[in-house]
């Protein structure tokens, strides 16, 4: 296989592909949309784009329930002014079936206008004929809608595309194949059948596997601007950013999320993203629509070390050959332009001249803030008062986080070059792998009994902890004492990382914890999950077992309150709600802490 066969592969068939609603079913190649569109005549309203978090009174609210991978099943409950309805939906064959159940009405009955729509410039004819929608396609595919609700006059529903217009005065069934409305609920009870079934494959965490598998597949569309499928981080901070945003780090994640067990959307991600490389030859900070990205700027080397988790799980030497070259490329940039003498790593922010001149890529580079986002932890109080050195475009801190996962990312392109037959960097990684790891043996801070991060600028380690210095443990330096020390005096310690949410983005102990401010003391998932990398590589069975446990309890508290699966959590209360710490109520990566679960019971 290769890259193009594999598209053809996944481009094809019914899914949530459009970006701007959680309600538009798509059908692939062909771009041909169902839009859902509800007006609750409280108002003179319509909802026409659903997303789910969204925090003002006026808004809808979106409960996702059980829904597939690929689309074949879904499931959400939706409230709107006066209005409550469910809709799920369920692919048979060829058909895609479209069910709504009002729960809830006001004075007066609730309607739903259905839209036909041709999405992304694709080729075909969308029309309006006897009543009845279609879409008619250059090779001669064709697509009719039914509903099991006689269709009726819908006045204001300010549809700009052919539509029809259905009362919910009950269940109604919208399908591209006729049929009466049982036939449609059973072909939905078909799929939900289906789906729970492969929830239940996971037993006691099951549940933890459907807030994941949901929140990740509901933010997987389809960007039309590269033809492919991918997983930005949430569809709200696509749609605010032009169209779609790939992160760096948060891509990779979305990719070992999928690889629990869909091998597609693992492998889709993994090369979205590292085909966002720059012209320098790394993997950017962030990349979006109309080739706007992080010129200056990368985020921690997770690449090569999650390349390789999918293929020993699922293989395909032609994945591992898709994305080497640049793995490499962006392990040269790191060692060339984040060094400091003979294996110090810093985060940097470089100067460059924006390509398209927007804001987005002018903004924060060649400055200390640039560099704190380099490192992915935007805010971190490990960086306060670290200085930026305009001239070598570093943060003057060796960092324990990002040396650790650098010689994590050597051994990686090591193991991969080895299953392609590519030995040719195979002295060069060693020797740069060598050098980091050297280097960080001498962060160890005796007294302490942990590695810290070096202020360059003083010489001094730095006494602030946060779960990057966990990340020391993917050297096989760091002996079995240091290891022990580690586990003893931080992560099994309440004052540092322990207690009832965990793992806080800093100490317990440090000054900025009670912030809970972003990256000042909540708890991400990320960390979470590299920590537990990190133990797993060192045989840290208690540790690893016990962060796994509390990563689920974490993920399920605010699932069960809200199906939200959050960007990062308080670590006082284990709410994403509320505080003044911004956090995304359905953002991919939160589901990570199922993942740590999941990947502890099949160690």
């Amino acid at each position: 296989m290769n890259k193009t066969e594999f598209y053809t592969k996944i481009h094809q068939g019914w899914g949530t592909y459009n970006v701007l609603s959680l309600l538009s079913h798509v059908k692939l190649p062909y771009g041909f949309a169902i839009h859902l569109a509800f007006k609750d005549f409280s108002d003179g309203g319509v909802l026409r784009e659903a997303f789910i978090g969204r925090k003002n009174p006026w808004d809808e609210h979106v409960t996702p329930g059980l829904r597939s991978w690929d689309g074949t099943y879904t499931s959400l409950r939706v409230e709107y002014l006066e209005s409550v309805f469910t809709v799920e939906s369920a692919v048979e064959g060829d058909d895609q079936y479209i069910l709504v159940t009002p729960e809830k009405t006001g004075y007066r009955t609730p309607a739903l206008s259905v839209e036909a729509c041709l999405l992304w410039g694709k080729e075909g004819v969308i029309g309006k004929k006897n009543g009845r929608l279609y879409g008619e396609f250059p090779d001669g595919h064709r697509i009719e809608l039914h509903s099991t609700t006689p269709p009726e006059r819908l006045d204001y529903a300010h549809s700009l595309s052919p539509a029809m217009g259905v009362y919910l005065y009950g269940p109604t069934v919208i399908s591209t194949k006729a049929c009466s409305l049982e036939e449609g609920m059973a072909v939905i009870a078909r799929g939900k059948a289906k789906t729970e079934a492969e929830a239940a494959r996971y037993g006691k965490h099951a549940e933890a596997y459907t807030a994941m598998k949901s929140c990740l597949a509901w933010d997987t569309f389809y960007d039309c601007e590269h033809d492919r499928l991918c997983s930005p981080v949430s569809r709200s901070w696509s749609k605010s950013w032009g169209g779609y945003v790939m992160f760096c780090w948060d891509s990779y994640f979305a990719a070992i999320m999928a690889a629990i067990d869909c091998p597609e959307l693992a492998y889709a991600n993994a090369i979205a993203i590292t085909e966002e490389a720059t012209e320098r030859g790394f993997v950017p900070n962030f990349a979006c629509a109309h080739n706007v990205k992080s010129r200056d700027r990368s985020e921690p080397p997770v690449g090569s070390m999650i390349c390789l988790e999918i293929y020993r799980r699922y293989g395909g030497d032609w994945f591992l050959s898709q994305v080497y070259d640049t793995l490499l490329s962006w392990n040269r940039w790191n060692f060339e332009c984040r060094r400091v003498g003979e294996g110090y790593l810093c985060w940097g922010s470089d100067a460059y001249t924006p390509v398209c001149g927007q804001g987005l890529e002018k903004n924060n580079v060649e400055c200390w803030q640039g560099a704190a986002y380099e490192s992915g932890l935007d805010n971190s109080p490990m960086y306060d008062g670290v200085p930026y050195d305009p001239e070598t475009h570093l943060m003057q801190m060796a960092d324990v986080g990002l040396m650790g996962l650098y010689v994590d990312d050597c051994r990686a392109l090591l193991a991969i070059g080895e299953i392609l037959g590519r030995h040719q960097a195979d002295a060069e990684l060693t020797a740069r792998m060598e050098a980091v790891d050297q280097a960080l043996q001498t962060l160890w801070n005796e007294e302490d009994g942990i590695f810290e991060n070096r202020n360059l600028a003083t010489g001094e380690l730095s006494g602030r902890i946060s779960p990057t210095n966990f990340y020391a443990l993917f050297s096989d330096r760091v002996t079995d004492e240091q290891v022990e020390s580690m586990c003893r005096r931080y992560y099994f310690a309440p004052e540092h990382f322990h207690g009832e949410y965990r793992m806080p983005s800093i100490s317990r102990s440090d000054p900025a914890y009670p912030d809970q401010n972003y990256w000042r003391g909540r708890i991400w998932a990320p960390m979470n999950y590299l920590v537990y990398m990190a133990f797993r590589r060192r045989g840290c069975a208690d540790a690893a077992k016990d962060l796994a446990e509390a990563s689920e309890r974490l993920l399920l508290k605010e699932w069960r309150l809200h199906g939200h699966v959050h960007e990062n959590y308080n670590a006082d209360t284990g709410l994403g709600c509320g505080g003044h710490g911004a956090s995304d109520a359905f953002y991919h990566w939160g589901g990570l802490l199922a993942t740590i679960a999941i990947d502890a019971d099949q160690e």
